[in-house]
């Protein structure tokens, strides 16, 4: 804990050694010393008749947020010239009326006219209210601020610039935020070729140059520049090709056109680059990002420093591979080339890769052997996970089994004709079916996830962007070079691609532009997490398991343990494994009941009471903290209902929409239990585990989804595609069907042509 001022702040460890910039936006968390600039766009309002308050408000919050956990914040701040050229022309305009008021008896405004105004006196005008209104904003925080005015001069002559270093070192000692601006009320006009000659010279023409010539003096980690603009773009912001730059390297500006400076001050995109990469090659990281749009300036700042992919951040390390942009662009066009495959042909690729996966079953465990080894060494992972995490021979032979499926049942699933209709004569109209476009499928600790899904895609003609764990790096390496080995023998390489970046799971849900779906498998928080970060994607899957086994009072003997014990005991760790067991109240104190409790306690299942259960009890079990709740492990809880009715109320009160059972022997109890419970998978006398994509047939799936729209429950070929519009006509035209046209709708059904079931 620091204390400035009696008031303590948490601080954070913040310290490296200056000299070389962060490689990479995850180590941004770790800068200490960090300078925002802010632009004139930025501080001034779009009508140019004031500050932008509430934006201003927003942004001193987030860098007293910074300062007060125990970073040294400076702001380079723009918009003294702006704002006193607003109040100077109100005072002209003020001045202007009067005096035409005293000659004429009226005011007539709109034949005044407005002098060009001197920069120097409009920067004398506005810096004093600029200045007040920061320290009325930082005192809300108990912070307080200092500003400083400095010149081109102040860093060419030696002493001033050792004076004005003592200054903020002293300033940011004593916990003071300084604000720093040119002293425009004096300064000269800058020099037409007065640019960037070097790391060692930068004429301070503007607040851009002067915020980076700061930033490399005072050995700042982090230069912060904000804009009017999202950030650095390919081409000018606005144009229909322009993209934004996730990351900019210097020797990069080649291929960069430079669009006009922004509505207010003196700084244009060019100014701010070549400030940018004159701090960066001092050793000072830079992001150029949007400080005024109303949905993320409120945490812009704070967003970069914590990583995230907001603007364009500069570096100095080129990755060897592509970005996810360019992978997510690859996979699309390639999944557009993969669609067009003949349905044969696409069989052939997954039954390659079937082969591979048997053939080289040796590389493939000894890489699986790596991730196993280091996952123990750090201790990161629970048992359950670890057992996802591991591969076997077994498993490969079954993952074989299930793409060969996927192969053998894909040959009519793209281009499939679904619906056919004569419109009118010579008008006809087909629905056929077609990929949804890229999938971006992440998981965690499964690499068997990766071949799956892969088939799955390839089947249905769909582009893949996988994001595995970090646990299983090996694994998916591995396995998807064998994937793409596959896809090389009809030139489709591309169509598969692992991202291996530092892409954060958060920023991958914001490709909104290049991704089409986004299907998670893993824990249900990274499920949640995945639906709340995901900006304009649909998100296919569950977010939890909470499946239910009813045992009826009319449930055999014989098929009661053997389903409660493969339901919980044989993968429990599994999405479809059982979770809460609701018992008949009529079956307590009853042998069945006993054989129950018996079974779970050999197989080491700890119980849990419901509360109802645990009121027939003398001594109960630990009671459930929530019936809501998914183990994922040997536990579980048990629960007593009075009828069938009750226990349909219960799973749609406390369950997740996943899978759930009913053991009974009753017809009729079995049938109201099977149309009534509103879950993807409804079962009869048989175990939640059975809901699977490879048990159900469909050779493997993408996941259990639990949504209503599109696809539920185990999720296959089908669930991946969607459909498109075929119309078919000679010179038809809306008119000809109107009430005096010459045409008349017909909308006849037509037969649909064979499928192919070779």
């Amino acid at each position: 804990i620091r204390c400035w001022s009696n008031i303590p702040f948490l601080t954070v460890p913040l310290s490296r050694a200056h000299g070389k910039s962060f490689a990479h936006r995850s180590e941004l968390k770790h800068a200490k010393r960090i300078v925002v600039k802010l632009g004139s766009a930025v501080v001034t309002r779009g009508d140019e008749c004031g500050l932008a308050l509430g934006r201003l408000a927003s942004i001193v919050e987030q860098i007293s947020m910074l300062q007060n956990q125990g970073r040294e914040m400076m702001i380079v701040t723009s918009g003294a010239v702006a704002f006193g050229k607003q109040r100077l022309r109100h005072e002209i305009l003020l001045s202007q009326s009067v005096r035409q008021a005293l000659h004429s008896g009226q005011s007539q405004l709109k034949d005044m006219a407005i002098p060009v105004l001197e920069a120097r006196a409009c920067a004398a005008a506005g810096q004093s209210g600029l200045m007040a209104l920061y320290e009325a904003m930082f005192t809300q925080y108990s912070i307080c601020a200092a500003q400083i005015l400095v010149t081109n001069l102040d860093f060419h002559d030696e002493q001033k610039r050792r004076n004005l270093n003592g200054t903020l070192h002293e300033l940011l000692r004593m916990n003071i935020v300084p604000i720093i601006n040119t002293n425009d009320a004096v300064v000269p006009p800058p020099e037409p070729n007065s640019d960037l000659q070097g790391v060692n010279v930068i004429s301070v023409k503007d607040n851009d140059s002067l915020a980076a010539r700061l930033a490399v003096e005072m050995k700042t980690d982090l230069l912060i520049v904000l804009s009017d603009v999202e950030g650095l773009f390919d081409s000018p912001p606005g144009s229909d090709d322009a993209k934004l730059i996730d990351i900019f390297y210097p020797g990069d500006q080649q291929s960069v056109t430079f669009g006009t400076k922004s509505r207010v001050g003196m700084g244009g995109m060019e100014a701010k680059v070549k400030a940018a990469l004159w701090a960066l090659q001092g050793g000072t990281s830079v992001v150029i990002a949007n400080g005024t749009h109303p949905k993320i300036s409120g945490h812009v700042i704070t967003d970069i420093v914590e990583g995230k992919k907001v603007g364009t951040f500069f570096s100095e390390v080129k990755p060897a591979g592509p970005t996810v942009e360019q992978q997510a662009e690859m996979a699309r066009a390639g999944g557009r080339t993969l669609a067009a495959l003949q349905p044969e042909q696409r069989a052939e690729i997954i039954y390659r890769l079937a082969d591979l996966l048997t053939d080289q079953r040796e590389e493939i465990l000894l890489a699986n052997k790596e991730d196993l080894e280091e996952a123990e060494n750090k201790g990161r992972l629970a048992l359950p996970l670890l057992k996802r995490l591991s591969l076997s021979t077994s498993k490969l032979n079954s993952l074989a089994i299930g793409l060969r499926q996927i192969a053998a049942c894909s040959r009519d699933s793209v281009g499939r004709v679904l619906r056919r209709t004569r419109v009118a004569q010579a008008l006809h109209l087909e629905q056929v079916t077609v990929p949804i476009g890229v999938l971006l499928v992440i998981f965690e600790s499964r690499p068997d996830c990766l071949p799956q899904v892969s088939a799955l895609a390839i089947a249905s003609g769909n582009g893949l962007l996988l994001k595995g764990g970090k646990e299983a790096s090996h694994s998916n390496q591995i396995l998807h070079h064998l994937t793409q080995e596959a896809l090389s023998i009809h030139g489709v390489k591309d169509a598969v691609q692992l991202v291996n970046t530092r892409e954060e799971v958060e920023d991958l849900c914001r490709l909104d532009k290049l991704i089409d779906l986004i299907i998670p498998r893993g824990s249900s928080q990274l499920v949640r997490n995945i639906q709340k970060a995901a900006k304009g994607i649909p998100v296919m899957g569950h977010s939890e398991g909470i499946c239910h086994v009813y045992v009826d009072t009319d449930a055999s003997v014989e098929k009661v343990t053997r389903i409660i014990r493969d339901s919980k005991c044989e993968y429990p760790a599994a999405c479809n494994a059982l979770e809460t067991l609701l018992i008949h109240r009529d079956l307590l104190r009853t042998p069945l009941f006993d054989q129950i409790i018996d079974m779970l306690r050999v197989e080491q299942v700890k119980i849990h009471a419901g509360p109802k259960f645990a009121s027939y009890l003398t001594f109960s079990p630990s009671e459930v903290k929530s019936l809501r709740t998914e183990y994922g492990d040997l536990q579980c809880c048990i629960e007593v209902v009075d009828s069938v009715q009750e226990a349909v109320e219960h799973i749609h009160k406390y369950g997740s929409s996943h899978t759930d059972v009913i053991i009974t022997e009753n017809e009729q109890t079995a049938e109201f239990f099977l149309q009534h419970v509103d879950s993807a998978c409804v079962f009869w006398n048989a175990s939640t585990r059975f809901s699977d994509g490879y048990r159900f047939g469909l050779g493997a799936e993408v996941g259990i989804s639990t949504s209503r729209i599109h696809a539920r429950g185990p999720v296959g070929i089908e669930g991946l595609l969607t459909t498109k519009w075929l119309l078919r006509g000679d010179n038809h035209v809306v008119s000809d069907f109107s009430e005096h046209g010459s045409m008349k709708y017909l909308h006849e059904s037509l037969p649909l042509p064979q499928r192919n079931t070779s």
